[in-house]
């Protein structure tokens, strides 16, 4: 049987009863990072006295071998309890799990998930925001015409919509939002359940000159429901046509809401 378990995404408090069972009772342990996971058990056997099998072994699963992992797999991995975890968080949550999921649906395995801690759904209660209906965009590809476009996407969806961001990119993204939709509020949560945890709404303007410069920790990044922008016409009708790329820029950008600019950027990259 496979179990994914959640783990605290900062105060060790908020793991589970569960959780702990699960991590005391399995023989294999799929680790985001075993040395992580092996200081999260020893904390627990400190705390909370927990007890583990004896010789449970720990196997490295991350996003850069998760593929090639689970194409190497056979359902006997799984006669004896199989545990992952990730490092903190739950599993499948830009996280590596969902194929192992996947494998078990596809090849008859048993398998549950375990409810808890989780940085979306506490980013997302404590924006107040309340609309009933988010997007969880997760991390925003990192340049190009990539990210252009998955950031148009983000900002013209018609929802809420939450991303996760780095201390190493939150500025340009603070400042992309401050160019395309200064208006929008923002709301940001940095070290969730952490000593430094802090919560800070406003637009992206504001927020940029409160945080002077500041941009330490992991952040959850909740934008503000916009305009939804659809059209019937797809790009590549437009690009189908005879006509110059900044011809075609300008129309994409029209009916989709895109910056022109960054528009003709990505097509040039195309």
């Amino acid at each position: 049987m496979l179990t994914l378990v959640p783990t605290p995404i900062g105060n060790i408090g908020d793991i589970t009863l569960r959780a702990m069972q699960a991590l005391g009772e399995a023989d294999t342990l799929l680790c985001e990072d075993t040395r992580i996971t092996k200081k999260l058990i020893q904390i627990l056997k400190e705390r909370y006295n927990l007890t583990c099998k004896e010789n449970q072994n720990f196997i490295s699963l991350h996003s850069h071998n998760e593929h090639h992992f689970v194409q190497n797999l056979s359902p006997d991995f799984f006669e004896k309890n199989v545990v992952y975890a990730s490092d903190a968080g739950m599993p499948g949550i830009s996280d590596p799990g969902a194929m192992l999921v996947r494998y078990c649906i596809e090849n008859g395995v048993e398998y549950d998930v375990l409810p808890g801690a989780n940085a979306v759904l506490t980013s997302y209660v404590a924006s107040g925001f309340n609309e009933t209906s988010f997007l969880f965009f997760g991390f925003l590809p990192h340049k190009g015409g990539d990210r252009d476009k998955a950031l148009q996407k983000a900002l013209y969806n018609g929802y809420t919509t939450i991303l996760y961001e780095s201390p190493h990119r939150l500025e340009k993204l603070l400042k992309e939002l401050d160019k395309e939709v200064p208006g929008r509020e923002i709301f940001l949560a940095k070290e969730l359940t952490k000593k430094f945890q802090r919560y800070i709404n406003g637009t992206a303007g504001e927020i940029l000159k409160r945080l002077e410069g500041n941009f330490k920790g992991e952040w959850v990044v909740i934008i503000q429901a916009g305009e939804a922008i659809n059209s019937n016409i797809s790009q590549n009708d437009i690009l189908e046509l005879d006509i110059p790329i900044k011809t075609a820029s300008k129309l994409i950008a029209k009916i989709t809401g895109e910056n022109p600019k960054s528009c003709y950027k990505r097509l040039l990259e195309l």
